[in-house]
């Protein structure tokens, strides 16, 4: 699928609202979440996601803890493929591997269970928003060494100012909202 037009993505970002200062000075937060309950809004995003989606053909939906988890239910379902949750570290009930990576302000560690991924699955990794991009390389290192393949990235919100996309170079990344 194309691009959306400027005007739909002009109309999703106007539901989106930005917090200043949030979570520290300086910082200016997206909230989602006024998008996600907004049901016209939400759908448009869900169906523009899954059109990006087109030639991925994943086998199933990696979504991110935790605003990907809403985002990627529900594009698993729209894809009618599998879902599974990429978590922090100690959140997941059975045994895991896990992937660190380096944040702005230290390091943080995300986990998948050992059998969430099959051997040559094809997967797609989705979060709600990519910044510097390492929750989502860390994400995909998670699918390969699982034996999956990372068939691309899905976002609906990408800081290009943050440069994130740089890390999945050599990656399909689809973003459908940019800053």
């Amino acid at each position: 699928m194309e691009r959306p037009a400027d005007d739909v993505t002009s109309a999703l970002k106007a539901v989106i609202r930005d917090v200043p200062d949030y979570p520290r000075p300086g910082i200016v937060f997206k909230d989602l979440t006024t998008l996600f309950r907004d049901a016209r809004s939400f759908d448009l995003a869900v169906e523009l996601l899954a059109g990006l989606c087109d030639d991925l053909r994943p086998d199933v939906v990696v979504g991110i803890e935790s605003r990907g988890f809403i985002l990627g239910g529900a594009l698993a379902y729209r894809l009618k493929t599998g879902f599974v949750p990429a978590r922090k570290a100690g959140k997941l009930p059975y045994r895991t591997l896990g992937c660190s990576y380096q944040l702005e302000y230290g390091e943080d560690r995300i986990e998948m269970h050992e059998d969430a991924i099959a051997a040559g699955q094809r997967a797609i990794v989705v979060d709600d928003l990519i910044a510097t991009g390492g929750t989502a390389r860390a994400a995909g290192e998670l699918v390969e060494t699982l034996g999956g393949r990372v068939a691309g990235y899905v976002f609906l919100v990408e800081l290009s100012f943050l440069a994130g996309r740089e890390k999945l170079a050599g990656r399909e990344v689809h973003s459908l909202l940019v800053y």
